[in-house]
C-alpha cells in the first residue's frame, strides 16, 4: 500500500487535517494495521517539501495547531498517474514460501513438516477471512475476498510442492 498516494487520494476528496487524514485511512484502508499519527505527519510533510500538498489554514487545538492540507495540481497529477497505471501482476516469482521450502530441502530439514504447518496457517487464516466476509461490510468483504483467492493459490502451490518434494529435494540437492 503506497500511503503518500493514498493520502493525497483522500486530500483529492477535500482539504482535511492530519486527524481526519487517518481517520479516514484507518476506516477503509487499515484494516487490522492502523496509520501511525507519527506516519501521517511525517508523510505529509514530505508531501509539502516535494511540492504535492499545502497548508490551507492553521487553528489552535489542544494540543498543536490544527493544519488543513490541500492536494496540489502536481500532487492530483500524481495521483491521477498512479491510479490509471496497472499495478504491477503478483506473485513475484521469488517468494518467501519457495524460499523457505528449497532452503530446508537444501539444509536436509524437514519440508514436508514446514509444508503442513504452512497449510495449516493458511487455513486458519482463510476462517477468519471467511468470518469477515460474513459479518463484514462490502468493503470487508471484497478484501476478504481478495486474501481468500491469494491464499487458495498458495494452498495449491503448496499441495502441488508436497506432491512433487521428493524430485524437487534431488534437483536442489545438485
Amino acid at each position: 500500500m503506497s500511503v503518500p498516494l493514498t493520502l493525497l487520494g483522500l486530500l483529492e476528496r477535500a482539504p482535511s487535517h492530519g486527524y481526519d487524514l487517518k481517520r479516514d485511512y484507518d476506516a477503509v484502508f487499515g484494516r487490522g494495521k492502523p496509520l501511525p499519527f507519527g506516519q501521517v505527519y511525517a508523510t505529509l510533510g514530505r508531501l509539502a517539501r516535494d511540492g504535492k500538498v499545502v497548508i490551507s489554514d492553521v487553528e489552535p487545538g489542544d494540543g498543536p495547531e490544527r493544519k488543513r492540507y490541500i492536494i496540489t495540481e502536481l500532487g492530483a497529477t500524481e495521483v491521477e498517474t498512479w491510479l490509471t497505471d496497472p499495478v504491477e501482476p503478483e506473485p513475484h516469482l521469488q517468494t518467501v514460501l519457495f524460499t523457505k521450502v528449497v532452503l530446508a530441502l537444501m539444509l536436509d530439514r524437514p519440508a514436508a513438516h514446514y509444508l503442513d504447518t504452512q497449510r495449516a496457517a493458511h487455513l486458519k487464516r482463510m476462517r477468519e477471512l471467511t468470518e469477515i466476509k460474513r459479518s463484514g461490510s462490502l468493503v470487508d468483504a471484497l478484501l476478504a475476498d481478495h486474501g481468500l483467492f491469494h491464499l487458495e493459490a498458495d494452498l495449491r502451490w503448496i499441495e502441488l510442492t508436497a506432491a512433487r518434494l521428493d524430485a524437487l529435494a534431488r534437483e536442489v540437492r545438485r
